[in-house]
Parts: C-alpha cells; structure tokens; sequence
C-alpha cells in the first residue's frame, strides 16, 4: 500500500507527532479490516490553498477512518458534537483532528445551538481559509442506501466563507474535492477499498453588492447552488444507483466486459485491482445512462439477458468469472498445483503464527463479537454495526495486548514463574531470563497484531485456494453446461463491448470530464473511429 506523502510548505498546516501517532493506528485498523486499499488520482489535490474533502458516508465510522488514513497533511473533521462526550471515542477523534458542530436538531435550545453553530461553523471555516484541510460528508448522516442522500448545506457555507476569508487576506482560494469512497462489503473482513480523488469543482465567483441585504440574498442563492452541484458530484463520484440491484448489475457487466477486452487481446484474464474494478464499472455505467436514453430498446433487452444469465449463474452457485476463467483443457498437474499452494498456506497458517494470534487476539475478537450480537439484538443498522466494530476493536485489542504482553513478560522473566524455572535449566535458553523487562514487553506487544495481521494473510490465501480448488470441482462438473454457459456469457460480453466502442467513456484519451455538478453522462460522446472497450 502506498500511503500518499503530506504536503510540505508553511501554507500547509504541521503535521504533528501526536496526529502522526493517530494516523498510523488508523492506517494500521484499515489496513488489517481490508486486505486491498487503493488510492488513485492523489495528483488532483491542490498543491495550494486549502482543501474540502467530500465524500459520500455508507459506512460509518469506517468511512472517516479510510479517508483519515489515506488522504495526505493534516485533516479536520467535522463530527457531531454528542461524539465528544463518548469515553475514548471523543478523545480519538479530537486527537484524529475532527471538530464539533451541534445541530439544531440535535439540542433542546434551538436558538443557542444555531449561534453556537454559526460560531463552530466560522471557526472551521478559518482553518481551511489559512491552508487546512477538512473533512465533511454532506449527507450529514451515515446510511446503508445504495444511492446518495439529499446533500446539507454545510459544505457550501464553509466553503464560502473560507474562501471570502482567503480572499479578504490575499491568501490562496480554498478548493472543494470530491472523494468516491468504494467498497467491496464495507461491512465484511478483509475486503477491498478504493479512495478515488476527483478535480477540484469549479464554482461561479462568490456573489458581491454594496446592498448588505441583496449580498446577503445572493450569497445564500450561492450556497443553494452550490449545495445542488455538491449532490451531483457525490453521485458520480460514488457511482450512485437508485438500488443495490442497479449498482450489482452495473459491477457484473464490468466483469463481463474486462474478461472480454483480455480474450480480444488474446492475454490471458488477470484479476484487476479494485482501482480498475472501479474505472471499469464507471465506464459500464456512464455508457449504459447514455444507451438507455439515446437507444432505450436496445439496452432494455440487454438489461433483461443480463439479468438472466446472472440469475442463472447464482441458481448454481457460480460467478461471471468463474466462467470466464474456465481453461479450455483440465489437468492433474494444474489441480495438484492448487492443492500444494491450499497445504503450504494451510500448514505455515496453524503453526506458530496462528497460535501467536489466537494469544494475541481471540479474547477481543470474541469480546468484539458478544457487543455485536448485543446491538443487533437492540436493532442496530448495519452503519452502526460497521461502526461499533471499529470502536471495539480500538477499545478491546491494545488493552488486551498489554495485559497479555504482560503475562508473558513475567512468564519469561519472574523467579518466580515456572517457564523461567525451565529456561533457567538450559545453558542456551537461560540467557532469554536476562533480557530487559522493556524490551521483552515492548517485543509481545508488538508481536500480537503483527502475527494476527501474518495469519489473516495466511488465512486469505486458504480462503482463495479453497475457492480455486471448489471452483476446480465445478469447471469438472458437466451438469452445469459449460458449453452453455460460456457461449451465452462471451455473447453478453461481447455485445457490452460492441456498444462501448462506439462510445468515449470514462478513462480514455478522448474523454473529458463532464464540468462541476455534473454525471459523467453528459460528457459520454459517439466515437467516429472504432476505439477502446467498454471496461
């Protein structure tokens, strides 16, 4: 995982040693919850000025935590006031650099929330005005909907005001960044995540007038406006879909498509990294918005095919690629290959590393899971769930890290334990009862989420052998047709392609990005010359 460098310069806010420390807990959660992490297109942040970071918020507290890790310099975050009054919670997120703001919907006294808000709000507004980079999701709450909600006000206020605040003060004028945040099951263990960074929005000038009442109309018609292109823009940038149904068609026909660029190209199919997974399903869905309006007949049917054979594939518990990936010749060679890589995987995994783990790690993973069970059983969301995983785990694993660290310390290093009575009795172990009391604890404490990060690895590549192997047994299974399956799939996928080429989709040379508030849709034009895939 490359994490992107901070920005360095006295425009941009010091990156402090205690946010550091925070940062790298955060890189280290994300990194052990998600098996993949990409950030792509970091080179569109503004080298200048300050920054708003806008993201869409499906995932709660992962959501922050994603963007807190992988976004470079020194970022504040807004966050609900109530927040700061949880025990631990409050204290990382104040240390993570998020900032309160109470809504007046959230406090009894409407009228001293507002001017506590409006103060709240002015005071985030100067820190990005003087180069700072924030944090804000303009939905204002966390959901499980597959597309964006009604996008706040906020952000266009603060954007606002910093940049009048800039402006006032001859500094560089603060930038608005859309950020698509993309999951493969956010609320899964070890799944994938891609952070991908949209170009700054471009605004009309902030409104002036010498009539402090019409200044004051124009500029809230401003942020109405601005408010408007906000929503759109999170809606292409998190390839928003009015249902789930919707958005998995849009991934499957991506997969189609990609298996059909390599067989065109006669490469052999590779997985592509989730980054590509995401270009390629941007592309499949601004190229279907653009075929359902311009030639509705044509993708209604392909729509309908599409469906059937994903269907189909699900009534045998097969996916796209397990089509697509189907060798035309099966052999005890290729097969005994995967069982070695299942065995060497297996037998590394429940050595000492997954006994180390289990030390290290079972009693608050165990604890983790009785808090889960006791909030799904009180009704909680899955954006709750998602989050009070996070929180547990930032709460449950170093405290148990410490105290196991500590057991085995005096274990190894007490007259008085019975392992030190035994290392004692070799001439070679007995040196291991002298070491340094820091060291040995510091040595554990290190050790338990590092061997439990090396088992999930381990763990991961058993999962995707015993996949490889299950997968094996169904290409060998002739009940499923193959002959049938695959010449209606290569069909499907070759007609995706078929309607892509005569497109410039997202990611080609020829393409433009649609302007500021806009869906990719507007840009997508008909090729005059034959060109690249669909995905």
């Amino acid at each position: 995982m490359r994490w992107p460098k901070d920005p360095v310069g006295k425009e941009h806010p010091y990156v402090n040693r205690i946010y550091r420390w925070v940062r790298r807990i955060s890189r280290a959660l994300v990194g052990i919850w998600f098996r993949e992490i990409n950030v792509v297109d970091d080179e569109n942040i503004p080298p200048q000025g300050g920054v708003i970071f806008i993201a869409w918020h499906p995932s709660g507290l992962i959501d922050p935590m994603l963007m807190h890790a992988t976004l470079p310099g020194r970022l504040s975050m807004i966050a609900k006031h109530t927040l700061f009054k949880v025990p631990i919670l409050g204290w990382l997120i104040g240390r993570a650099g998020a900032v309160p703001i109470e809504r007046s919907q959230d406090s009894s006294d409407v009228q001293g929330s507002k001017q506590r808000n409006a103060e709240q709000l002015s005071n985030v507004s100067s820190i990005v005005a003087n180069g700072g980079r924030l944090i804000i999701f303009p939905e204002g709450m966390s959901h499980t909907d597959s597309t964006v909600k009604r996008a706040r006000s906020g952000a266009a206020r603060i954007l606002l005001a910093a940049r009048k605040e800039a402006q006032r003060r001859g500094l560089s004028e603060p930038q608005l960044v859309p950020v698509g945040l993309h999951y493969s099951d956010s609320q899964t263990f070890r799944e994938r995540a891609a952070v991908v960074i949209e170009r700054s929005m471009n605004f009309d000038p902030i409104p002036d007038h010498d009539d402090e009442e019409e200044r004051n109309r124009l500029e809230r018609e401003w942020v109405t406006n601005v408010t408007g292109m906000i929503e759109v823009e999170l809606k292409r940038a998190s390839l928003s879909k009015t249902s789930w149904d919707e958005r998995t068609l849009i991934w499957k026909g991506r997969s189609l498509a990609y298996a059909e660029r390599f067989r065109q190209s006669g490469e052999k199919i590779t997985k592509p990294t989730y980054a590509e997974s995401v270009q390629g399903a941007r592309r499949i869905r601004a190229g279907w918005e653009y075929l359902a309006e311009h030639d509705p007949a044509t993708t209604s049917k392909l729509v309908e095919d599409c469906n059937h054979h994903f269907k189909e594939l699900e009534r045998r518990e097969l996916t796209p690629f397990d089509v697509d990936s189907r060798p035309e010749r099966l052999t005890r060679g290729q097969f005994s290959k995967l069982l070695f890589g299942w065995l060497w995987a297996g037998v590394w995994m429940f050595g000492l590393i997954t006994s180390s783990a289990l030390i290290g790690n079972l009693a608050p993973y165990r604890a983790n899971g009785v808090a889960i069970n006791v909030m799904k059983k009180r009704g909680a969301g899955k954006s709750v769930i998602g989050t009070l995983k996070v929180v547990s785990a930032v709460i449950f694993f170093p405290l148990w890290w410490l105290f196991a660290s500590g057991c085995m310390t005096w274990l190894l290093l007490s007259n008085a334990s019975p392992v030190n009575e035994i290392l004692r009795l070799h001439w070679l172990l007995e040196s291991l009862t002298d070491l340094p009391v820091f060291l040995v604890f510091s040595i554990f404490f290190i050790w338990w989420p590092t061997s439990g990060k090396l088992h999930l690895k381990l763990y991961a590549k058993l999962v995707i052998k015993t996949r490889a192997i299950r997968r094996w047994n169904a290409w060998k299974d002739e009940e499923n047709n193959w002959g049938e399956l695959v010449t209606r799939q290569r069909q499907l996928a070759g007609r995706l392609v078929g309607l892509g080429e005569g497109l410039v989709l997202p990611g080609d040379a020829e393409w433009n990005d649609p302007p500021a508030g806009e869906e990719d849709v507007v840009s997508v034009q008909k090729r005059h010359v034959s060109g690249i895939g669909a995905a």
